[in-house]
């Protein structure tokens, strides 16, 4: 059997990105961890359902220039997050909407029976928010 164990995302601030995944969706932190010597460092955020979400800063990384909003690209293009309910996903939009965060999409429900809503975190990267019967 496999498991994903962990997603990784280079960050330009790492605070702002572990409090956003803290506040809006219910994770555990670790404590800062910083190599010294190459300048890296990383949080790792948990989620009841196992999965942890890496955030890591590091100087000299460059900058994806990728339209985020509209434009699709290679490799990773969304996380999504589960919730027990629509009106949690309507929950959590509104939440969101409230804080400042655009919803791009929804919510709605999916030609594959998914009810849901796209939004970006506070670095561009694109977060869904879902509930499947």
């Amino acid at each position: 059997m496999m498991t994903l164990e962990h997603v990784a995302i280079w960050t330009e601030d790492l605070e702002k990105l572990k409090v956003y995944y803290l506040k809006y969706f219910d994770g555990q932190s670790n404590e800062l961890y910083v190599n010294p010597k190459t300048g890296f460092q990383s949080y790792f955020i948990s989620f009841s359902g196992g999965a942890r979400l890496e955030l890591m800063q590091k100087q000299g990384i460059p900058s994806n220039l990728n339209d985020r909003k509209s434009a699709q690209h290679m490799g990773i293009i969304h996380l999504a997050f589960g919730t027990l309910s629509k009106k949690a996903v309507d929950r959590k939009a509104e939440e969101l909407k409230k804080a400042g965060f655009e919803i791009l999409r929804g919510p709605r429900t999916t030609g594959d029976g998914y009810y849901e809503f796209e939004t970006l975190d506070p670095e561009g990267n694109r977060i869904e928010v879902i509930f499947k019967p």
